[in-house]
């Protein structure tokens, strides 16, 4: 009998498909069940903003359409973890040709924005919240290049909904009121985010109407007149008067003259799965790196819940994590050994640093050879097979903790991840995009597409590697490896670990006595991220969607008419 992982993987999907029509039911393993439909589906961390792309799919548009709505949609309905004010990356399966495309819409540093500039302010660190941790929100111009490129439907279509849900109001949801709740105390040291998300003084509460008709108006502008809207127009000004305002160094040149780049993703093939990131200065590099270092131990042969197999997948991500801070940063500006990184014969050398029984407290980066808090993710497949892998983000909680008034969306922090240190690759320059944590994933094998991602921080590139290794590995199917418990580590240094409550006690156990310093966490915590994922069949045409449970969203079949 074939006992390949890709192959259980595989009948495991034909065996959950088969057994609908059986007189019993199968042992449950996961909490819901997979979405399965011949036509598109739309998962999210929002029920309205999966809907929202369902329904743009029925109306004849496709995945790229489908993804702008509902991510729209989510920058009103959680509005503290995206929106206009937020970057976006995504990678773009087109069917008909085969082909991948990668977009990298993340802000550049405004050009008076300097290393020098900032220690004559009295900084020694990068500033994480204020005028200074913003770069140039990407997102609209991510939005208008994939329109521009793959769209059917135009951008007031799309925009529709979300502005519809703005200007009517939505009944905030349990997970979202919990991270409004948090940021309460941030938000009220600026008066214009104050006015615009504490309504009453206070965060909304789960279930309360919360209206935005300050952001209605922002995405009137830019359903009629595109990125001009935003980064020329009628909102470039409220931007422009923020900046001011708060001493930035904003002009209207770096507005005018942002772009997004089209890039080509990068790859590693995990056993007989290829696995597409999007390159730096995203971190999605090190999820790549962290499957190079899993593949050189049998973690199929050990099982997913062996000490061995838990132990293996911490220590990779402390060495993968260790070159991705030392190395990554804009390549337009640095020299980044991707190829070197990515390497077979790296990964070899450096997983002998692995000590099957301790856990490392400081693990420094390797030499790779020379070669040629919040963010909200979402994904879409329509019924000719495009899909769309998409990420989108404030990164802090709210981002930087402003609001241009009137605009009815708070701006990013991105900036806060660049350095002051002159000499290292990610050092702050003008017009030179950070190192970014945000990153959505493709992988594939023959017939089979899937688009996934998992949100949160310096969480995504661990967990991404963990999803994958569920599906490969432990022949989970596409519901059941979004749900199965994760570990993260959120630091660099330290054997410190969090670990869900689920993991079993047997493996925490002999986790702690290789010397890991363990923090259980809740069974479903936020800390691990939620994620969202969707699969094309394409042998059979058949698609598949799956939504985690950590946070309140759907995958949303397109509704037939």
């Amino acid at each position: 009998m074939n006992t390949h992982p890709s192959f259980r993987f595989t009948l495991g999907l034909l065996s959950l498909v088969c057994l609908a029509g059986l007189g019993h039911t199968a042992e449950r393993v996961q909490g819901r069940s997979m979405v399965i439909s011949t036509h598109g589906i739309v998962a999210s961390e929002h029920p309205l903003a999966s809907q929202a792309g369902a329904q743009v799919l029925a109306e004849g548009g496709n995945a790229v359409d489908a993804a702008i709505a509902a991510n729209a949609v989510m920058g009103v309905v959680a509005p503290m973890t995206s929106g206009l004010g937020g970057d976006l990356f995504a990678i773009i399966y087109e069917a008909k040709t085969g082909r991948l495309h990668g977009l990298n819409s993340s802000g550049w540093a405004p050009s008076g924005l300097t290393i020098e500039f900032l220690r004559g302010q009295g900084f020694t660190n990068m500033p994480q919240r204020g005028i200074y941790s913003v770069t140039i929100p990407g997102a609209v111009a991510g939005w208008d290049a994939l329109q521009a490129k793959f769209g059917r439907m135009p951008l007031a279509r799309l925009l529709a909904p979300a502005i519809r849900i703005a200007t009517e109001g939505y009944p905030v949801t349990e997970i979202v009121a919990g991270y409004w709740k948090a940021s309460e105390k941030f938000m009220s040291a600026d008066p214009a985010a104050a006015r615009m998300f504490l309504p009453d003084g206070r965060a909304p509460q789960m279930g309360e109407i919360f209206r935005n008709r300050d952001l209605a108006w922002a995405l009137r502008q830019v359903a009629r007149d595109g990125r001009k809207a935003y980064y020329e127009g009628a909102i470039a000004k409220l931007l422009l008067a923020n900046s001011r305002q708060h001493g930035g160094t904003w002009t209207a040149t770096d507005l005018r003259d942002f772009r997004p780049q089209w890039v080509q993703p990068i790859s590693t093939i995990y056993h007989d799965w290829t696995v597409y990131e999007i390159p730096p200065p995203g971190q999605g590099i090190a999820a790549l790196a962290m499957l190079n270092l899993m593949e050189q131990f049998p973690l199929a042969t050990w099982g997913r819940d062996s000490v061995a197999t838990w132990h293996t997948l911490i220590e990779a991500k402390k060495l993968a994590y260790a070159d991705l801070l030392r190395y990554v940063a804009d390549p337009r500006f640095a020299k980044v050994p991707v190829t070197g990184m990515l390497s077979k014969a790296y990964a070899r050398e450096r997983a002998r640093l692995i000590d099957p029984n301790r856990a490392a407290s400081v693990v420094p980066p390797g030499r790779p050879p020379e070669g040629g808090t919040d963010t909200t993710y979402l994904c879409a497949v329509d019924a000719e097979g495009n899909m769309v892998s998409l990420i989108q983000s404030n990164y802090g909680g709210f981002g930087s903790g402003l609001v241009a008034d009137g605009t009815g969306f708070g701006l990013q922090n991105r900036g806060g991840l660049f350095s002051l240190e002159p000499t290292h690759p990610n050092a702050l320059a003008p017009r030179k995009r950070p190192l970014h944590t945000i990153i959505p994933g493709f992988m594939t094998k023959g017939d089979v597409r899937i688009a996934f991602g998992i949100m949160g921080g310096w969480n995504q590139a661990q967990a991404h590697a963990q999803f994958v290794a569920n599906l490969v590995d432990f022949g989970m199917n596409l519901q059941s490896a979004l749900e199965a418990p994760r570990f993260t580590k959120l630091t660099f240094e330290g054997a410190d670990v969090e670990i869900e409550s689920r993991v079993p006690a047997s493996v925490r156990v002999g986790l702690a006595a290789k010397g890991h310093d363990l923090k259980v966490i809740a069974p479903f915590a936020q800390d691990v991220g939620g994620g969202q994922a969707v699969m094309r069949d394409f042998a059979r045409g058949i698609n598949f969607g799956a939504s985690d449970p950590r946070k309140d969203g759907a995958a949303v079949p397109e509704p037939v008419k």
